[in-house]
């Protein structure tokens, strides 16, 4: 598999025109105001939650393609290098299962809406953004140590500093929304109007949620540069010899000849 930059590009431009599209489609059915709902919000109501779903179900198998051919880019590295190896071996498998479980959980938030199963809703949003932000914290950690052989310092620096905005916007969303879900008395938290109890705090989450998801995908670009020096060959076919397939082949023991 040739121009695996395409991946990291292609998740982030997918991405953001899922938000911003179904942002779009809902405001113009009236399904949401045009202040700063939550993203799933917006994907609340057919037709908008039928492309939200389908299209965050193919990001998400995109998503989990990069996350895998990272963690196969970082144990080539390991293996050559010894020093590489000491240090982020066991992280970076660490790593592939955490940005999987995010992977899981942004699947989650975009098949079960929030006003259809809202307990699963949460947890898909706990597990997209909580631990797509260890993950973040991971590769920016072993970002450093892949010094100097791949990347570089300042993409490095980058993804540290993503890495902290993502975790205090993760904090303030996760705290103004709980509080603005208590004080919320109004009839309908997909329309949230100043009149209605909670409204600084909803505007504080909403905007930090998407600040997060945002900074989500231009994590996931910082890879582009780095699968530009590499390509994935297809893995091997291997036919199990199976006694009544096909392709079953009997070992023919040869008679062993005598010298007299």
């Amino acid at each position: 598999m040739s121009q695996l930059y395409l991946l990291p590009i292609s998740v982030f431009l997918l991405f953001n025109f899922t938000f911003i599209g179904t942002y779009i489609a809902a405001v113009l059915q009236g399904h949401v105001v045009p202040t700063v709902p939550y993203i799933s919000d917006a994907a609340t109501y057919s037709p908008e939650s039928c492309v939200f779903g389908q299209l965050i179900s193919i990001g998400c198998v995109l998503l989990g393609i990069t996350i895998y051919v990272r963690f196969r880019q970082i144990q080539e590295i390991a293996l050559r290098h010894a020093d590489v190896q000491r240090v982020v071996e066991r992280l970076n498998a660490r790593a592939f299962w955490v940005g999987m479980g995010s992977c899981l959980g942004v699947s989650m938030v975009g098949n079960f809406q929030e006003t259809n199963v809202r307990i699963v809703h949460y947890i898909g949003a706990f597990l997209a953004f909580g631990l797509g932000t260890v993950y973040y914290w991971m590769q920016a950690y072993v970002s450093y140590h892949l010094q100097p052989y791949i990347g570089s310092m300042v993409k490095a620096h980058i993804r540290l500093a993503i890495a902290v905005l993502c975790t205090i916007f993760f904090i303030i969303v996760s705290v103004t929304g709980i509080i603005s879900h208590i004080l919320f008395d109004g009839t309908d938290p997909r329309k949230w109007y100043p009149s209605d109890g909670g409204w600084e705090y909803h505007v504080a989450s909403s905007i930090s949620e998407w600040i997060v998801a945002t900074a989500f995908c231009f994590y996931i670009l910082t890879f582009t540069d780095e699968f530009r020096v590499m390509q994935l060959e297809h893995p091997p076919l291997i036919f199990i010899e199976v006694e009544g397939s096909q392709y079953y082949e009997p070992v023919i023991n040869e008679p062993i000849s005598t010298v007299s």
